[in-house]
């Protein structure tokens, strides 16, 4: 009787040593302080000291203003301009008739944030640890990923399995490191008014707003993304799965909400226009001396909000599924603002002086079933032609012809260089990325910009040198080698038949991640995309 009391004894001990151990397994956070990440104060001290130092002056050069209008999530093949018989944009396409057009640009990243942080610095955001997207959370337990893999509708997403995750101390230190100097900290120090209105995007802790890397002033909101309005003006189109409907949860407060300058401001106008009047209301007020005028626009990104007019436009021409009607709505009220910050500065007779950039952070979001980006593969989160190859139109009255089509690779990594040279601005001793545009179109300068361009976002890689490109994707073991110059849609697959080339261009990206920093904070998982029938993970 005894021995069987003691059996029941140890089974019920055996059951809670294992229950216990279970639940702590199940629940053990995640959370880790081994995340933090510690500024670089030498780094700091240099930008600190260059920044004080008085900049040079010619007295007989009048520096160009300077406006770089940012589209979010516009795929290339969205617009007239590069082919797109639908949509309508003649303000986009008389800004490119009155200047340059490039049929080969390309940004380095094919998602928002890690883009944006190369375009506003001139290098390579890995060279200071930018590779992923910052993060608002992480999974914070083995039981929260257990239950969101098989209860929430994850779309394409993939989260990480990891057991180690930044802690909250280390995800509000993500974001453009203070060490950084920004086109505007470059701009500024050299006699320019400075101003974002948009989507900033490169840290939502107030450390990392727009005042503190230089500009004068910031009209706009921190996150991917923001309702576009919540009046009943609007048709609204909801997708399926948990990326739309975060959006549509969190897309009016936190640190979506718009602000002015640190503050919370309520918004009643259609956003995308908001943001051209804050745009031209700061050129109004700036006219007699140089501004630099970043303008991140939220279209034609998710949420999907269009204006029922704009939407009855479309739909009077065919267009019968709400979805594409709203998307095309969406880029015609992008082109609307962009006429109303041309048309602003024509009427103060700025537009002899001002220096005009248009382009997109990375390419269309396929996910949202209203572009394809065809017949570039790929999109949004992928490292096909499709991901990284954007529109992009350089207007300088005078400096660039009318009506230039400008064929060779460049990035946007060129547009801080290139507003360097056009504003007479020194560069510190670091190294960037980027080269000056002006020469290369009025044709002072012959050649390529660029002997070779680079990607990489953890194990996806890329490399485009001339004519060539390789992907690599190592966690889905994939090797891809085009030859672009009779294969831009990416369809034929030449590394089985050019091992050398394959070599070559790994050599290539070897050398140059050698620069490079280690990412600041891991990425939260991959997207799905689905390539050549076989899944192709993207890291983000």
């Amino acid at each position: 009787m005894s021995a069987k009391k003691n059996a029941i004894t140890y089974s019920i001990i055996a059951v809670l040593l294992i229950s216990g151990f279970t639940v702590l397994w199940l629940f053990w956070p995640f959370a880790s302080e081994s995340f933090a990440i510690i500024p670089d104060r030498k780094q700091i001290r240099e930008k600190e000291l260059f920044l004080s130092q008085k900049a040079s002056s010619d007295p007989g050069y009048k520096q160009p203003n300077i406006i770089i209008l940012l589209a979010d999530d516009l795929g290339k093949t969205d617009i007239p301009l590069y082919g797109n018989q639908v949509v309508e944009t003649p303000n986009i396409d008389k800004l490119a008739s009155e200047g340059a057009t490039f049929t080969e640009a390309y940004v380095t990243a094919p998602i928002c944030s890690p883009s944006r942080a190369g375009l506003v610095t001139g290098r390579y955001q890995q060279r200071f640890g930018y590779e992923f997207q910052p993060a608002n959370r992480y999974m914070k337990n083995r039981l929260e990923r257990f239950y969101v893999n098989r209860n929430i509708d994850l779309q394409e997403l993939e989260f990480k399995t990891q057991t180690s995750v930044p802690d909250s101390n280390a995800i509000n230190q993500q974001g453009l490191p203070e060490q950084e100097i920004t086109i505007a900290d470059l701009l500024r120090k050299n006699g320019y008014a400075t101003a974002v209105t948009g989507k900033w995007h490169l840290g939502f802790s107030p450390q990392f707003s727009p005042i503190k890397h230089g500009f004068d002033y910031f009209y706009g909101f921190d996150e991917a993304f923001s309702w576009y309005t919540d009046t009943a003006t609007t048709i609204n189109v909801h997708h399926k799965g948990i990326m739309d409907s975060h959006i549509w949860e969190n897309g009016n407060s936190g640190t979506s909400q718009k602000q002015r300058n640190g503050k919370s401001i309520s918004e009643n106008e259609f956003y995308t226009f908001a943001i051209a009047r804050e745009a031209t209301h700061f050129i109004d007020q700036n006219k007699s001396k140089p501004f630099l005028l970043y303008v991140p626009f939220n279209a034609p990104h998710t949420p999907f909000q269009a204006i029922k007019k704009d939407i009855a436009k479309y739909q009077a021409k065919g267009v019968t599924d709400l979805n594409h009607a709203v998307y095309y709505s969406l880029i015609s009220g992008l082109d609307s603002a962009v006429g109303k910050i041309q048309q602003k500065v024509t009427d103060l007779g700025l537009d002899d002086n001002t220096i005009f950039i248009f382009l997109s952070d990375n390419g269309g979001a396929t996910y949202t079933h209203a572009t394809t980006n065809a017949p570039l593969k790929g999109g949004k989160m992928s490292l096909y032609e499709g991901g990284i190859n954007v529109p992009f139109v350089v207007k300088w009255k005078g400096h660039v012809a009318a009506g230039t089509q400008y064929k060779n690779p460049v990035t946007s990594l060129d547009i801080f260089a290139t507003a360097a040279a056009a504003s007479h601005s020194s560069l510190p001793q670091r190294s960037y990325d980027g080269v000056d545009l002006i020469p290369f179109l009025s044709g002072a300068k012959t050649g390529q910009p660029h002997e070779v361009l680079y990607w990489r976002a953890g194990k996806n890689k890329a490399v485009r040198k001339g004519d060539w490109k390789l992907v690599l994707n190592l966690n889905d073991n994939i090797t891809a080698l085009y030859n672009l110059a009779n294969d831009k849609a990416e369809k034929i697959n030449l590394a089985a038949k050019n091992p050398e080339k394959v070599k070559e261009l790994k050599n290539d990206l070897t050398d140059w991640e050698k620069g490079l920093k280690n990412p600041l904070w891991p990425g939260t998982g991959y997207y799905k995309n689905f390539t050549d029938d076989k899944p192709d993970r993207f890291e983000i």
